[in-house]
């Protein structure tokens, strides 16, 4: 979990020596990246916003072509929650059987349960905005058998409209001077940012269950 973190906030200095020493191929590594969070319940830790961002700068840099970038992250991001869908349909109900799964946490589910709630098949799209919650959405969508066109219009929707506004805020922002000087602080406050919602959903629901009920 260590090198987790140390990818996460070193992204410029992994992401170098990723292209230095795969070339082309790195497009399939970044494309491997984005189909796991995205699509394994196993791995809502990897990096997500912050590395489309930080791919963005690599793009502006000319060290990435921006098309073919696009091309590899919206496909990622589209077939990673279908596979998650997938999962959840067909192995959804045995896996929330084995209870203590140490992957399925009870409050991930329990948030995403509240965003369906809440937002309704819209979940889909907004849920791409929000780590861990983007990881559980196709999942759960699947566990309660949302039509299949219905989700995968959604899943396109949310996942171009994710791809483009962090890799396009990468690509135009990120080679400001000010912000790659502190390119570790500008992934940090993304990070933070992407977490603040679901920090507020979780300060509510504690406030909530110690008000007294009549």
């Amino acid at each position: 979990m260590e090198s987790i973190f140390d990818f996460i906030f070193h992204l410029d200095t992994h992401l170098g020596y990723i292209l230095e020493n795969l070339g082309v191929w790195s497009y399939l590594v970044f494309f491997a990246i984005i189909f796991a969070e995205t699509g394994l319940v196993v791995t809502p830790f990897l990096p997500g916003d912050s590395l489309v961002f930080a791919l963005g700068t690599f793009a502006a840099a000319g060290s990435l072509h921006l098309g073919w970038l696009f091309v590899f992250l919206c496909a990622a991001a589209v077939l990673g929650d279908s596979a998650n869908y997938a999962v959840g349909k067909y192995l959804g109900a045995l896996i929330l059987k084995r209870q203590g799964a140490w992957f399925l946490k009870k409050e991930h589910i329990d948030r995403t349960h509240r965003f369906y709630e809440r937002y309704g098949s819209k979940t889909i799209v907004l849920a791409r905005f929000v780590p861990i919650v983007r990881t559980f959405a196709p999942f759960v969508a699947g566990i309660g058998e949302m039509r299949y066109l219905r989700f995968f219009s959604y899943n396109v929707v949310g996942g171009v409209l994710w791809i483009s506004l962090f890799l396009l805020g990468g690509f135009f922002f990120g080679n400001i001077p000010i912000v790659k000087k502190n390119f570790t602080m500008v992934i940090l406050a993304i990070i933070i940012v992407s977490i603040l919602p679901a920090v507020i959903e979780v300060v509510k629901e504690k406030c909530r269950q110690r008000q007294p009920t009549d």
